[in-house]
């Protein structure tokens, strides 16, 4: 890897009189901003959002709350130097305590080295970013807490298309307690494997809703990642029964819009306090685990050639858990190596042809 080199001191924010926000507003030799934009689930009017803002009415609200957030929002570029970014940011006015590095813009090369940081401060304007590139492509992550509603690019041009990755999850997911967006164990396997990793990690929910199964069932996707079950154990409490149910009735409403789309499951890791503590219905972290596990399984015995399974239990130590249960940088980077080694090993990304076990192709997705 190459050394690492801050720019950050020559990064700049700069104020911009000009207060439209839409594409007649893109002039001269400013580029709008959408053909860069990369982590996409859907728009609702110009900002990105995790839901579907059609069917928001039958969400929780703490889910449709997160959705707002734009989790795995970035741009993804090729600049020959630096490049400005048009934008406004800190309309939700939303910061997560546990969460302080996603208040920067992190430039970094596809490689995952870091480039520049630059911290936002949100305000109600339109305002201009300057990154002082080094040359070639790369991803600029956005301060995430401030929602940033992302409108022209000046000195870039946008990266080419990648296969789409959907992620399913709770605050796992969504990448808490990693030091920076592209920390979080999805940003990191999705960069290993090449793959334009759309986040639907949402924090305190991912009880497996079935509306949400339905809007995953639309989303283009070349390849996903469903990984829920922590949040069953408290909040809205599962037994194992219904755990097994729910697991099977959200895969089942996923595969009608991705029959034969690769799906891999990762069941919850580990959560010392929560292992071996019956929750309200009487149900251990490890028997909800078990019992997604078996509901799985049951669906490959049943002839689901395209579904695997990632046992979460093992994937991380407690010392790797900030909280209790939430993994450090360290436990999100274990994380992520597990699920690129199994959808490797289960799918043949990378591989030749031959020595593919699947055939993911025949969904688009890229060796």
């Amino acid at each position: 890897m190459r050394s690492s080199r801050s720019f950050s001191d020559t990064a700049t924010v700069e104020h911009d009189e000009r207060t439209g926000n839409g594409v007649a507003d893109v002039v001269g030799d400013w580029q709008h901003a959408r053909p860069f934009v990369r982590g996409v689930s859907w728009w609702d009017g110009e900002r990105c959002v995790r839901a579907d803002p059609a069917d928001a009415q039958r969400l929780p609200l703490e889910l449709w709350a997160r959705a707002a957030i734009p989790v795995g929002i970035r741009l993804e570029f090729t600049a020959p130097g630096p490049f400005e970014v048009r934008y406004r940011a800190g309309a939700l006015g939303t910061v997560d305590a546990l969460r302080d590095g996603c208040r920067a813009w992190e430039a970094l090369r596809p490689d995952g080295e870091r480039v520049a940081l630059l911290p936002e401060t949100p305000r109600e304007e339109v305002r201009v970013l300057r990154v002082d590139w080094p040359g070639g492509p790369g991803v600029l992550h956005t301060p995430e807490a401030y929602a940033p509603v992302l409108l022209a690019v000046r000195g870039a041009e946008p990266a080419p298309p990648r296969p789409r990755w959907l992620v399913y999850g709770d605050s796992i997911t969504e990448g808490w307690s990693a030091t920076a967006p592209s920390r979080g164990w999805a940003a990191l396997a999705g960069r290993e494997l090449g793959w334009d990793t759309v986040n639907l990690g949402y924090t305190g929910s991912a009880h497996g809703e079935p509306a949400t199964a339905q809007q995953l069932a639309t989303l283009p996707g070349a390849a996903l990642t469903v990984a829920f079950g922590c949040n069953c154990w408290t909040g809205v409490p599962c037994s194992a029964a219904l755990m097994a149910q729910m697991t099977s009735a959200f895969l089942q409403l996923v595969r009608t819009g991705h029959p034969r789309t690769p799906l891999l499951v990762v069941s919850p890791l580990q959560r010392p306090e929560a292992e071996h503590t019956p929750n309200a219905l009487g149900a251990t972290l490890a028997d909800l685990r078990s019992a997604q596990e078996g509901a799985v399984r049951a669906r490959i015995a049943e002839g689901d050639d395209s579904l695997a399974l990632l046992p979460g239990a093992g994937l991380v130590t407690a010392e790797q858990l900030v909280d209790g249960v939430h993994p450090d940088d360290t436990g999100h980077a274990l994380v992520a190596a597990a699920v690129v080694r199994a959808l490797r090993e289960e799918f043949g990304v990378g591989r030749d042809d031959g020595a593919r076990r699947r055939e993911p192709e025949r969904d688009g997705l890229g060796a």
